[in-house]
């Protein structure tokens, strides 16, 4: 079977982490694209389609909750993973009440990356996939052949 890669877009103030983890990514085949933060995050989905954002929590000026919100207000088929220290739980928690579809803890193991990776995408895919079939129904209803 062919793999189709993820479009996936990391946003991270740590330059080593993002540098590194981008390598590993591509490695695995996915299209990775890169932000510092929050604003840096919104230019690039609305230059690129994106399917999966992993998004660390805490960064300066925009963080990473409010990245969040806007992600979801403008991209709401965009999956978004939290990263989160070990001090800040319960904000990807509520991340996840927000829309996030699921975190990791810093320091996250790659394979456990790589499988919330997959799944959010899978998610991404189905909920598009629904989409597209209720508005087939939707057109068909509306030409009579309903």
């Amino acid at each position: 079977m062919i793999k189709i890669p993820a479009k996936v877009l990391i946003v991270d103030d740590e330059k080593d982490f993002v540098d590194m983890f981008s390598l590993r990514l591509k490695g695995q085949g996915e299209i990775v694209s890169t932000a510092a933060g929050g604003k840096e995050a919104l230019e690039v989905l609305g230059k690129k389609p994106i399917d999966v954002v992993i998004l660390d929590i805490r960064m300066p000026g925009m963080d990473g909750i409010d990245t969040l919100k806007e992600i979801k207000r403008l991209y709401p088929l965009v999956e978004v993973i939290l990263l989160t220290g070990h001090g800040s739980t319960e904000t990807a928690v509520d991340g996840m009440k927000l829309g996030a579809f699921d975190y990791l803890m810093k320091p996250a193991d790659f394979d456990d990356i790589r499988i919330k990776l997959e799944n959010a995408r899978k998610r991404k895919d189905e909920q598009e996939e629904r989409i597209r079939k209720a508005e087939v129904r939707l057109l068909l209803r509306r030409s009579g052949d309903v």
